[in-house]
C-alpha cells in the first residue's frame, strides 16, 4: 500500500465520530473511491475546507478495497462563483450527486471527469439554466452506456421521423409501430438532445419550452432507471429553481 497523488472532486461527505469524515472521491486516475479522513474535523492543515463538497482538489491519500486513507489534500478550486449563489449550489450539488450515484467504484472515468469540470466550471461562470443540466445529464449516460436510442425505435430500428418517438418505462424509446401508448417526445427534443452530444460546450444547445419539458421526461425516467437510489438533492434543486423548463 503506497501513497498516490491524485487530482479529485469530492462528491459528498459525513461526520465520523468527533474527529474523523468520511468522504466520497471522483479521481481521475481511479473513478469513484471512498476514503477515510483521520482527524479532518479537527486538522485545519491537513485538509482544510479541502473536503467540502463539490471541491476540486489534489488528495494523497492510500488506496485500499473498500475505505482508503486520506493523508492531506490541496485545494484547486472551491468554485466561489457556485457557492454565492443557490441556484448553482443546487445544480452543482445534483451533478455531484448524480455521478456518486451512477458510477461504478474503482473504474477509472476520464471523459466523465473532464465533463463534471467542465459543467462546474460554467456554473461558477454565472450560467444556470436547464437546458444545461439536461446535457450534463445526456452526455452522463452516454459515457456510461445508458444512452437511450435517440436515432430509431429501440425494438424494431424504425426511424422516429416526423411523429417523434414514445417513452416507455426505464427510458426506452420507440416507434409508434412498436407501442401505441406513451408519452411523445417529439423529434426537436430528440434533435436536441443529440447535439448535446456532439458538442463539447455548455450553453451551445437551446431548447423551446416543449422540447425541454419532453426531454425532462425522457432523462428523469432513464435516471431513475440506472442510479443506485432516489436522489436526495433533486428536491432542493426543485424548491430552488422551480421546474427549470425555461
Amino acid at each position: 500500500m503506497h501513497l498516490e497523488k491524485l487530482q479529485a472532486f469530492v462528491l459528498s461527505n459525513s461526520d465520523y465520530g468527533d474527529r474523523d469524515r468520511i468522504v466520497t472521491l471522483f479521481t481521475l486516475e481511479h473513478g469513484r473511491l471512498k476514503g477515510f479522513a483521520r482527524g479532518a474535523r479537527n486538522s485545519r492543515k491537513r485538509f482544510g475546507p479541502a473536503l467540502e463538497t463539490m471541491a476540486r482538489i489534489d488528495v494523497q491519500l492510500k488506496q485500499k478495497d473498500g475505505l482508503s486513507s486520506l493523508q492531506s489534500a490541496d485545494v484547486i478550486t472551491l468554485y466561489p462563483g457556485i457557492r454565492g449563489v443557490l441556484g448553482a449550489i443546487a445544480h452543482g450539488l445534483y451533478a455531484c450527486e448524480l455521478v456518486e450515484c451512477l458510477t461504478p467504484e474503482g473504474q477509472p472515468l476520464p471523459r466523465l471527469y473532464r465533463l463534471l469540470a467542465a459543467y462546474l466550471e460554467h456554473l461558477d461562470s454565472g450560467c444556470i439554466d436547464t437546458a444545461d443540466r439536461r446535457m450534463f445529464e445526456i452526455n452522463t449516460l452516454n459515457i456510461l452506456g445508458y444512452r437511450p436510442s435517440l436515432d430509431g425505435c429501440s425494438r424494431c430500428g424504425a426511424d422516429f421521423g416526423a411523429q417523434g418517438a414514445l417513452l416507455q418505462q426505464g427510458g426506452e424509446l420507440v416507434c409508434r409501430f412498436c407501442a401505441a401508448t406513451g408519452h411523445r417526445i417529439p423529434p426537436p427534443a430528440l434533435r436536441g438532445l443529440s447535439s448535446c452530444l456532439a458538442t463539447g460546450r455548455f450553453g451551445q444547445v437551446p431548447f423551446d419550452g416543449e422540447a425541454l419539458h419532453a426531454v425532462g421526461l425522457l432523462l428523469d425516467e432513464s435516471l431513475a432507471t440506472h442510479s443506485s437510489r432516489k436522489f436526495k438533492s433533486i428536491e432542493f434543486l426543485q424548491q430552488t429553481c422551480g421546474t427549470g423548463e425555461s
